[in-house]
């Protein structure tokens, strides 16, 4: 990303998040973006994902101008390219663990959807719940299920915005633990919003971000 800006309307006038952001990822890197709280991190990653877009500047992803392309071709670069780990685990309570981890296959249209996403499930320990409804798994189930719906489309590039923010500690390590094991297994670049200190020093790079700049 080159020279990237993202303004939003506040009362009067403009409120600006962030301010001439640029930086390269390489294929396999692991990156941590860290900062305070209201400095722009998710925000950032939601750019990166173009999910939104920036007033200022550019994003490529795999090549592509994401700005160039229109919403439906950015929510299709996404589900061929992207993964997504969230605090907050975005499940569909009304699907068991396995039809949520079925889902990001379906929607591409892969070949074996179930097959593969009962071997995600089973690769996260997660074997004998793929009946089981979010509401009936602990909360590092749910990120565990997340998770194996994350990698199940291979993707080139994994954004995980405070995966374990919802998470005791004990079982946000033991998540972040199968995180970075699956990560370097499937080769996948890693972007991790946290506030971690610890979690970020794991990564090979840090990004801080600072009121909206990159420090």
């Amino acid at each position: 990303m080159v020279g990237l800006g993202k303004e939003v309307a506040s009362g009067d006038g403009m409120l600006a998040i962030l301010h001439e952001i640029s930086f390269a990822v390489a294929a396999g890197e692991a990156v941590a973006i860290v900062g305070a709280s209201g400095s722009g991190k998710s925000t950032l990653l939601g750019l990166l994902a173009g999910l939104d877009l920036p007033t200022a500047g550019t994003v490529r992803l795999a090549g592509q101008d994401l700005a160039a392309l229109d919403e439906d071709a950015r929510a299709a670069l996404r589900g061929r390219l992207l993964g997504f780990v969230f605090q907050s685990f975005h499940l569909l309570p009304a699907l068991t663990a396995l039809e949520n981890a079925m889902l990001p296959l379906e929607l591409l249209g892969l070949p074996q959807a179930r097959t593969t996403a009962q071997a995600m499930l089973a690769r996260v320990g997660l074997a004998a719940r793929l009946g089981h409804y979010p509401k009936h798994l602990s909360g590092g189930e749910q990120q565990r299920v997340a998770l194996a719906r994350a990698f199940a489309v291979k993707p080139k590039l994994l954004l995980a915005d405070e995966p374990t923010g919802n998470l005791d500690a004990a079982t946000g390590e033991q998540v972040i633990d199968l995180m970075f094991e699956m990560n370097r297994e499937a080769g996948t670049t890693l972007m991790l919003v946290t506030h971690d200190e610890a979690l970020a020093r794991r990564c090979g790079r840090v990004l801080r971000l600072v009121g909206g700049r990159l420090a």
